[in-house]
């Protein structure tokens, strides 16, 4: 198959974005995700898919505890940004929690996680994360990505 061609079909199903990010030997590494999603209540498990080509990933793999910060709608450049070359956390707000999870200031929603497992999966890997704490700011909308560009949702 066509790889542009299963981009541009993959595109029309609109997923939130998220960060993934913790501290490594004291210093804040992080990605930006699209393809995370819920996986189970019990026990709590989500999953995100990382790239085979991803250098960010064998660093961030270090840390015991991963923080996942879903995006909200005013956080676009944060999404650039975490995609990005050079210093992703130039500018961002963020805390670090006893862990070592980051956490991004103004997210709509955030989880502390451990990886539980990993599963290959052709150019990816699923890493599924077991949920420890969360918390979600219900009106804070989320971005969305949509189509290649990030978005935001319109009531209907």
């Amino acid at each position: 198959m066509d790889s542009a061609e299963l981009r541009r079909v993959f595109g029309a199903f609109p997923s939130g974005v998220t960060a993934v990010a913790a501290l490594v030997d004291g210093v804040p590494v992080g990605l930006a995700a699209s393809s995370f999603t819920s996986v189970s209540l019990d026990p709590p498990l989500v999953s995100v898919c990382i790239g085979r080509t991803s250098s960010t990933w064998p660093r961030l793999r270090r840390s015991a505890r991963l923080g996942v910060s879903v995006l909200s709608a005013h956080q676009a450049h944060l999404g650039r940004q975490l995609s990005g070359r050079g210093d992703r956390f130039a500018g961002v707000t963020w805390r670090a929690t006893r862990g070592g999870e980051i956490l991004l200031d103004g997210a709509c929603a955030w989880l502390e996680c451990s990886v539980e497992r990993e599963i290959p999966a052709g150019d990816h890997d699923i890493a599924l994360l077991r949920v420890h704490a969360l918390d979600a700011d219900r009106d804070t909308p989320p971005l969305v990505f949509h189509r290649s560009a990030f978005a935001r949702l319109h009531a209907a």
